[in-house]
């Protein structure tokens, strides 16, 4: 009963329906004819159809400012298309094999028009949209409204709540189990299948880094056998109910080391000096800096070597990035991770992660489990 009270309220029709008239505003306000959008991410996000796979059968949103949003699907396709809860709000267009799709998305399409069109776009559909309309031009939807899923609305950060609470859950069931004589690959196998049984309906990555791999970032899980004394690196996640789960701490197989136990205080430090600094108006670009500026000062600066994070919503990473050069400020409902780190190459590495909202008068964490040191077996 208590887990049926906790399942997030499902995202209406009328929800698909006010994310795509917004869309269609900001495409105005870009001075665009409107936009573009094939199967990934942004057609999950505007309109709930989840339910396609990437083709050369061209499936695409086009939503302009001054009729309904329309769905141009392939025929064989239109009963999933029509399936999908905000199917409702867009009227379907089919065609079927033996048509010229691009012909008929060009009669959606304004002859002149410039348009943003989806990251994810096939160039194979994008070049024949362009020789059926030769004067329309197309801008990447991410160069044109970095805003489009950047901010995110109520469903959706209760749904990012409850992806965090479950990797949470993982992290403290992981930490109990044996971690020396055992491969990567099986702690690995381990947090995978506790990311299943929280409710993850899909694994993105389990990295676990242990020892010298723990100073790649992005090490894939291996055949090396965690031993005493090594320094382990866990990042986890993939998407719960359609929304993302992305996490890091650093265990310690027995007792550490002064320098290994410095290294997780700056960095330890270093995230949270980033997380107090989120507020609205803020510049992406600050967050990175209040954290390299630590871990900087206590002599690590060049062993940072990633930017200190990443957006989040239907996919584990989209915009806002926050990297120096990122002038774009927080606005209240942006998701993102805060993930410092240390890498000491052929040695250890070190990273804590938490996912944060910007709310109106500050940070708040989706990730809190304990950021100390934790040993284990």
């Amino acid at each position: 009963m208590a887990e049926a009270a906790n399942q997030p309220a499902p995202i209406t029709r009328e929800d698909y329906a006010a994310r795509m008239a917004r869309a269609g505003r900001a495409a105005l306000d870009a001075g665009l004819a409107g936009l573009v959008v094939t199967p990934g991410p942004d057609l999950t996000h505007l309109c709930g159809y989840h339910d396609v796979t990437p083709s050369e059968r061209l499936t695409a949103l086009v939503i302009t400012p001054d009729r309904p949003p329309r769905l141009l699907v392939p025929g064989l396709e239109r009963a999933n298309a029509a399936n999908a809860v905000g199917a409702g709000a867009v009227e379907l267009v089919s065609w079927t094999d033996g048509d010229d799709p691009y012909e008929i998305a060009g009669t959606l399409l304004d002859p002149r028009g410039r348009y943003g069109i989806a990251d994810s776009a096939w160039a194979l559909h994008l070049l024949a949209l362009r020789r059926a309309r030769p004067d329309t031009t197309y801008d990447s939807l991410t160069a044109v409204l970095p805003m489009l899923r950047a901010v995110k609305d109520a469903h959706e950060v209760r749904r990012l709540a409850a992806a965090g609470a479950a990797a949470d859950a993982v992290y403290e069931e992981i930490s109990t189990a044996r971690f020396a004589g055992r491969r990567e690959l099986d702690i690995a196998a381990d947090l995978a299948d506790l990311l299943r049984a929280h409710g993850h309906g899909q694994v993105d990555f389990t990295i676990v880094g242990s020892g010298p791999n723990g100073a790649s970032p992005h090490h894939e899980a291996g055949e090396r056998v965690i031993e005493d004394g090594d320094m382990v690196v866990l990042d986890f996640g993939g998407l719960k109910d359609g929304y993302g789960s992305d996490t890091t701490r650093t265990v310690h197989v027995g007792e550490a080391t002064p320098e290994e136990r410095r290294v997780h205080d700056v960095v330890r430090e270093a995230q949270q000096a980033a997380f107090e600094a989120v507020r609205p108006g803020v510049a992406c670009q600050e967050i990175d800096r209040v954290a390299r500026r630590i871990i900087t000062e206590a002599g690590y600066g060049e062993y940072f070597i990633h930017r200190v994070g990443h957006g989040i919503g239907v996919t584990t990473h989209e915009p806002p990035y926050l990297v120096e050069g990122e002038h774009l400020p927080l606005v209240p409902g942006m998701c993102f991770s805060i993930e410092p780190g240390i890498y000491l190459r052929g040695r250890f590495g070190v990273r804590i992660e938490d996912i944060v909202t910007c709310t109106e008068t500050g940070g708040r964490r989706l990730n809190n489990t304990s950021h100390a040191l934790r040993y284990v077996d």
